[in-house]
């Protein structure tokens, strides 16, 4: 993808992150627990983050050369890390609770790469 698409596909995560995060301040109390509650506001919390990332990682590219590497990294660590932490706080099954830590791994990586790609500009 060209860099501005990083930056809008940032921009729709942050998006989406605030309307679940309103969905689980406001509707989700309803239906669910605390502990539920809790999980859900971690997802929304670290797509949020993310969603930064992508957008962060679009303006340097603008800017610098390099791949999109950390990009797809941040963007498959919301799908996991996120993605499971909402399928759990809904009652999805156990095997979705191994999704989150791989999220996590796919994060950091995303991370280093970042990191990596401003060290070699």
């Amino acid at each position: 993808m060209i860099p501005r698409h990083w930056v809008a596909a940032g921009a729709f995560t942050l998006f989406v992150a605030v309307a679940l995060g309103a969905f689980g301040a406001h509707g989700l109390k309803q239906v669910v627990g605390p502990e539920q509650v809790a999980i859900w506001t971690t997802g929304v919390h670290y797509q949020a983050l993310h969603g930064l990332g992508l957008i962060a990682h679009g303006l340097w590219r603008e800017r610098a050369a390099g791949g999109a590497t950390p990009a797809w990294l941040f963007s498959a660590g919301i799908l996991c890390f996120s993605g499971s932490l909402y399928g759990l706080a809904l009652g999805a099954p156990s095997w979705v609770g191994p999704l989150t830590p791989l999220g996590g791994v796919l994060f950091l990586a995303g991370w280093l790469a970042f990191g990596a790609q401003a060290l070699r500009r």
